[in-house]
């Protein structure tokens, strides 16, 4: 159970990936204090920041408690029928405390970051910037950190695969329970609160006076920064393992360290990139603020880039040897692969032709404003999978399967700094919302809104960043299945195989279907909440009497909790019963049919809703008769449409097409004893 690494000097080189991850640690502990020490406001800021932060604190505590007993089941199971017991239920059980940890931790940072961007921003619109960054990186360094370090621990005690995947397999458990619940929350909230605030009464959005304004800030922590967080956290690690499986299996422990090394690489560019996320004083312009946000974001994920391309090259040659620099080339396919993924998603999703486009053709109504978007949203899958089909074939001429699992890992090696810029977003978000619930004034609210603005490209970004580092992960996961299950090829003449296909192409649609109706059920019990407040309420819309937010909380926190489990629980069973009753070669065709499905449709759900979002934003700025016109209205449905696309279902589907994968290698063993194998 204790491997040993030769090395020419007795140092175990998996060290190197522990002491990286403390240090990162360290790091994200003096971030905090120093978060902890900025003006968090008094008055009415404190009073809403401790109502976000309490919302989202209970939300979170139930969703754990409903994950506790998932998790226990799942472990026994596990601890059953994987072998070595109970190595595996164990690690599994390992896996969800890190994750779950990981998520807590991404929330609370978050929560405290949103009222002191805002109060920042009173001040300076560079220092609201960096407050909110800062805490962002806190946020992302921390999870990668700590499934880094985990999983190397967890290689000290062994190399056994089936060990290392009931770690990822963990983590894959808490990224499912956040990211659809959370996503299911936070969407309910927000198509409550704006298709009666902004659509029915005509009041801004973040108006104190809406019921539903706090669930929806709440919603924004629980969703993407729970949810978002577990979910490229689980990439991460669940790339490195599919990458330290087959390593494993062609050059021994060295297979199995390389990637670990690739990994602590990542998580060092990721901080030496932060480190370039510094801007100067802005003037009181909204553009030159969002420009100059842009270029400095820009400006870190380039240096964070370049220096991990110099460092993984140099690890690469020096561990593995002049021979093997194929290796490294396959992982610079995947991270020029995610490279090239951003700025794309940026042109579908920013302030370019297409979503002005969007906003323009929103005067003549929400009908062509929904058909535009969904036109947008399906012409953005064209270029990534071709890419990503590009980079599925260069990395497998350059190492094989292990060439696709390496490229994986170069696609989510600088995660950190991605993730860094994705939680910025939602803490940018919150400030502007907190703003305008306080009325801390004109100057602040559109410093916050340029901050917002930026976050909502970031998010986007690492929502198609997301999407795309699962499909190669996934097709690592495909690589290791077939590398276990023993099967050579899968033939699409074979019947079980087709069966397969037809199955895992369902599956996605199943899901859908399932998420976008418990978004739709939420959202209809909190508009119900929010006109009856409306109606009987005296005073509320005049602003003399309070709204009861508590309600739309326990709503989205009941509807969501609710909603989660159905579609969470069918894609662990589905490919467990199609393996069962058809056998291995079939849960290939669910694999593969859950793919190919899968990746279009979640690039098209995330990046026609955030091109509605932006449209409807870039209409807000002024353009088309701004707020309250004809144009806005038709974009603020939209957007409401939008919203789950972007926000649950699309994030959802990477979640669905790595845990399927994942399901088919663990429990290959018992797909070779199938009840009705052909």
């Amino acid at each position: 159970m204790n491997p040993q690494i030769a090395n020419p000097n007795g140092f175990d080189l998996r060290w190197i990936a522990v002491i990286i991850a403390t240090l990162a640690l360290a790091l994200v502990v003096y971030n905090i204090r120093n978060l902890l020490r900025q003006d968090a406001g008094d008055g009415r800021i404190t009073e809403l920041g401790t109502a976000v932060r309490q919302g989202a604190t209970a939300f979170l505590k139930l969703e754990y408690r409903v994950m506790a007993v998932f998790v226990a089941v799942m472990a026994i199971v596990l601890g059953l029928l994987i072998p070595p017991q109970p190595w595996v239920a164990l690690s599994y059980v390992i896996g969800t405390l890190v994750a779950a940890f990981a998520g807590f931790i991404g929330m609370s940072v978050a929560v405290r970051a949103n009222v002191r961007t805002a109060v920042a921003a009173k001040s300076s619109w560079a220092k609201a910037l960096r407050l909110a960054y800062s805490s962002g990186a806190a946020t992302g360094l921390a999870g990668i950190a700590m499934g880094l370090l985990g999983l190397s621990l967890v290689s000290f005690i062994t190399d056994d695969a089936n060990v290392l995947l009931g770690f990822v397999f963990g983590a894959t458990s808490v990224a499912l329970f956040l990211r659809v619940g959370g996503g299911i929350y936070t969407k309910s909230a927000d198509v409550g609160a704006d298709l009666v605030g902004k659509v029915e009464m005509h009041i801004p959005e973040d108006d104190p006076r809406n019921p539903a304004v706090i669930a929806d800030q709440v919603g924004d922590n629980v969703g993407d920064i729970a949810g978002m967080g577990s979910d490229l956290y689980e990439s991460y690690i669940a790339a490195i393992v599919a990458a330290m499986v087959l390593g494993g299996t062609v050059y021994g422990m060295d297979g199995i360290v390389l990637p670990l090394l690739l990994g602590a690489t990542g998580l060092v560019a990721s901080i030496f990139g932060t480190l370039f996320v510094r801007s100067g004083e802005a003037s009181d312009d909204y553009g030159e603020q969002v420009s100059l946000a842009h270029r400095t974001m820009n400006r870190g994920v380039l240096a964070s880039s370049v220096f991990l391309v110099v460092v993984a090259f140099v690890v690469v040659l020096l561990y593995m040897g002049v021979g093997e620099l194929n290796l490294f080339f396959a992982f610079l396919v995947g991270l020029l692969t995610g490279a090239s993924i951003g700025p794309i998603t940026e042109y579908y999703t920013s302030t370019h032709k297409p979503v002005l486009r969007i906003a323009e053709l929103s005067q003549t109504g929400p009908a062509i404003n929904i058909m535009e978007g969904m036109s947008v949203g399906m012409m953005s899958t064209v270029i990534p999978i071709v890419i990503i089909a590009a980079a599925t074939v260069i990395a497998f001429q350059l190492a094989d399967l292990l060439g696709i699992a390496l490229a994986s890992v170069g696609m989510i090696a600088n995660m950190g700094m991605l993730l860094s810029m994705d939680f910025y977003g939602p803490i940018a978000d919150n400030a502007a919302g907190i703003a305008e619930m306080a009325d801390m004034g004109q100057v602040v609210r559109e410093r916050c809104e340029a901050l917002d603005a930026v976050g909502n490209t970031t998010a986007a970004v690492g929502k198609g960043f997301a999407i795309s580092s699962a499909a190669l992960a996934t097709l690592a996961w495909l690589a290791t299945y077939f590398r276990i299950a023993g099967i050579e090829v899968a033939s699409i003449t074979a019947v079980d195989v087709v069966a397969g296909l037809f199955v895992g192409g369902m599956m996605i649609f199943l899901f859908c279907a399932l998420t976008q109706a418990g978004v739709s059920a939420g959202a209809f019990e909190i508009v119900s909440e929010v006109r009856r407040q409306f109606r009987e309420i005296p005073g509320l819309l005049e602003g003399t009497t309070p709204p009861d937010y508590v309600a739309c909380v326990a709503i989205a926190t009941r509807r969501a909790l609710r909603a989660m489990l159905l579609p969470g629980l069918l894609v662990i069973a589905i490919p467990l019963l199609t393996g069962i009753l058809l056998g291995p070669t079939s849960v290939a065709g669910v694999l593969l049919g859950s793919l190919i499905v899968g990746l279009p449709m979640a690039i098209f759900m995330a990046n026609s809703g955030g091109a509605w979002d932006n449209a409807k934003k870039h209409i807000e700025a002024g353009h088309f008769g701004g707020k309250n016109s004809p144009a806005h209205e038709a974009a603020v449905i939209g957007d409401t449409v939008g919203d789950p696309f972007k926000d649950t279902l699309g994030p959802a589907l990477d979640i669905l097409m790595k845990l399927v994968g994942m399901m088919a290698v663990l429990f290959a063993p018992l797909f070779a004893f199938a009840l009705l194998a052909l």
